[in-house]
């Protein structure tokens, strides 16, 4: 089934129980994980209707000039799709589910638009800035790179992030990148060999934790055992300082990275036993329970 979602007129597939739906959810996405044919929310389209829940999956809004879609657009695409998504399956529960970067705009949706659960898969707790830092340095550090490397590669971001807050000239931002776009490590760095205009980086200095703050439903965090690109003990810190009126349940998935599937594979052959069940099984809790319709 194709409908259009938000503003933009998005196109998105709607996948029913055979059935009526006990609950019901709509889909949020990464950052480079845009299509709605992405392997994980096809998964999700697999295994939830059969067990009588909905799955609204979407494209997400494309990007202008190459800059990422702001969390507050896709918030607002989100709620428009909540909508949708209610018109279509009646008084049941329903909730958000989102990878990575789609984790936080589902957060921010629930913080404004109140939803009955939230399933967030490699959510980090820190800023985007402060999450790169950590995800690029765990990159070089996986490689085999060691402190002399790491220390550069720190500096080269601060200065990035610097230019693009206006704290620092053009000129010596494109002078530093041209300098370290020679090192091997420079691919890992996921920064641009040009500079952008500044203020490309929207959301670079966003706080989640008031946003988390706001939430009242139950959430289930899920974190790779080895998730390169999620600070996971900082995170969980702020989500419990934060979250205080929000019933939190945390799943580590054994062999699992950022994304819930084995050896890093991307593919729906690879998706985690163990992500399954837990999804299932905090689904069916949530589900049965009074409060949650």
């Amino acid at each position: 089934m194709e409908l259009s979602v938000g503003e933009q007129q998005l196109s998105a597939t709607l996948n029913l129980p055979a059935g009526p739906p006990r609950g019901a959810l709509a889909v949020l996405h990464g950052s480079h994980q845009g299509t709605r044919r992405y392997f994980l929310y096809e998964h999700l389209a697999r295994l939830l209707p059969p067990a009588g829940i909905a799955v609204l999956r979407y494209d997400r809004r494309p990007r202008i000039d190459g800059r990422d879609v702001p969390l507050s657009a896709q918030a607002d695409d989100a709620a428009a799709a909540l909508d949708v998504l209610r018109r279509q399956v009646g008084d049941v529960p329903v909730g958000l589910w989102g990878f990575s970067q789609g984790a936080w705009a589902a957060a921010m949706t629930a913080s404004r638009h109140p939803v009955d659960f939230l399933v967030l898969v490699g959510c980090s707790g820190v800023s985007p800035a402060r999450q790169m830092r950590y995800g690029t340095a765990e990159q070089l550090r996986r490689h085999g790179y060691g402190d002399a490397d790491l220390a550069e590669l720190n500096r080269l971001r601060g200065v990035a992030e610097a230019y693009l807050r206006g704290g620092l000239s053009r000129a010596v931002a494109q002078a530093d990148l041209d300098a370290a776009v020679e090192r091997p490590w420079f691919p890992l760095a996921y920064l641009p060999s040009e500079v952008s205009e500044p203020g490309a980086w929207a959301d670079m200095d966003f706080d989640p934790e008031p946003v988390f703050a706001a939430l009242s439903c139950p959430v289930l965090l899920c974190y790779g055992e080895t998730d390169a690109w999620t600070p996971v003990e900082e995170s969980l810190t702020v989500w419990r300082r934060a979250a205080r009126t929000a019933e939190l349940t945390v799943a580590r998935l054994a062999g699992c990275d950022h994304a819930p599937t084995l050896n890093e594979t991307e593919d729906l052959a690879a998706v985690s036993p163990q992500y399954e069940q837990v999804l299932r099984a905090w689904l069916d809790r949530c589900l049965s329970c009074p409060s949650a319709s």
